[in-house]
């Protein structure tokens, strides 16, 4: 029987390395591919993901297991898609997260489209996730790809809930899932260290990237400044009676539930409330004021493929590192949903995706309006 193709995303870490192992070991067919994406005009070398020393790396890497390698030209996309819905976010006074745009466009969608183009029956990642298939089984590179008639491919929690990454993987649709393999998802991270040092990989010890690769070696502040001035819109600080007690330097700069460099004095510690980009004004107060026990979201994507027809008791993720909480789920007909929390939570925020659990499955999300 022919060996099925899997290509690998690379990117120098020590997670698609393993990643690109594993499936070596495993008798498949491995192709490594990795993209170059958009840097600041000027800062070419900076983008986190792709810097100079982690091409050479992914390269080296590829040899080392002595599987093909190919670098991707995606800065044209990436710019236009990734880092523009960074930019509009903001200037509608809301705090975007380009990381569910990038995996959604760029790495399922670009990058899976090349995978298909060379053959590739599947395309893995470093992501630490699960697949489940209708009877309850691993999704795996054993057979070929599904056709359009399979049943739905359930997304899991990984086992390492720390590294768990479902939540940045709620935006991805049945005829990219049936392309998807995670093998990182059944192990913690300490022994993907372990398996990089039992391959013998120099990556082993290499730190995790945590910020936004498009950022280079500034923060998001500075980017801001210099690539949508637009942004710098002095306005009102009010308090709930709306009365003006400060000026804030921008939308953009503030989070709901921020604390520090609010600039005002007062007895209590005040928190940024609400945001009124209509208004350009911040709503200030308290920190009792901050909780909120409803929520809409919009672009809502069922991992399932389907909306559930009836309300339902679910756990909710709010942001990517937030704790579970418990809600009731109400899909709308609007490609959207309402959730009605059991307790109020602090910082829903605009912009940001909450995602829907079932125990350990991720049934989907939608982007909070």
């Amino acid at each position: 029987m022919k060996k099925k193709t899997v290509v690998v995303a690379m990117s120098g870490g020590v997670d698609s390395s393993v990643t690109a192992a594993l499936l070596k070991e495993q008798g498949y067919d491995v192709i490594g591919m990795m993209m170059r994406l958009w840097s600041e005009p000027g800062s070419e070398a900076e983008n986190r993901c792709c810097t100079v020393d982690a091409m050479n790396l992914a390269r080296r890497m590829a040899a080392q297991l002595e599987i093909p390698f190919y670098a991707i030209d995606a800065k044209d996309v990436f710019r236009k898609t990734v880092v523009q819905y960074f930019f509009d976010g903001y200037r509608q006074g809301i705090t975007p997260n380009p990381c569910l745009v990038c995996n959604m466009h760029i790495r399922w969608e670009f990058l899976l489209n090349r995978a298909l183009a060379l053959g590739a029956d599947f395309m893995a990642t470093g992501h630490y996730a699960r697949l489940l298939t209708a009877d309850g089984g691993r999704q795996t590179a054993v057979g070929s790809p599904r056709s359009s008639s399979f049943e739905a491919i359930r997304l899991q929690k990984a086992l390492d809930e720390n590294k768990d990454q479902s939540y940045v993987l709620h935006v991805l649709k049945q005829d990219q899932l049936k392309h998807a393999l995670f093998p990182l998802g059944d192990y913690t991270k300490p022994q993907v260290r372990d398996l990089a040092r039992k391959f013998d990989l120099p990556v082993a010890e290499r730190s995790d990237s945590q910020d936004l690769c498009f950022l280079g070696n500034g923060t998001y502040a500075e980017f801001l400044e210099r690539n949508a001035p637009e942004v710098n819109r002095p306005g009102p600080m009010l308090n709930s009676a709306g009365e003006e007690i400060g000026q804030h330097r921008g939308l953009a700069y503030y989070t709901i539930g921020q604390r520090r460099g609010l600039g005002i004095a007062a007895p209590e510690p005040l928190y940024v409330i609400q945001k009124d980009n209509n208004k350009n004004s911040l709503l200030i107060g308290p920190k009792e004021s901050l909780g909120r026990k409803q929520l809409t979201a919009r672009e809502a994507n069922w991992i399932s493929g389907s909306p559930p027809e009836s309300p339902f008791r679910a756990q909710i993720k709010i942001r990517y590192k937030a704790d579970f909480a418990w809600g009731l789920v109400t899909p709308q007909s609007n490609n959207g949903f309402q959730i009605e929390f059991d307790e109020q939570l602090r910082d829903i925020t605009p912009g940001q995706a909450a995602v829907i659990y079932n125990e350990d499955i991720c049934l989907g999300g939608g982007i909070i309006e």
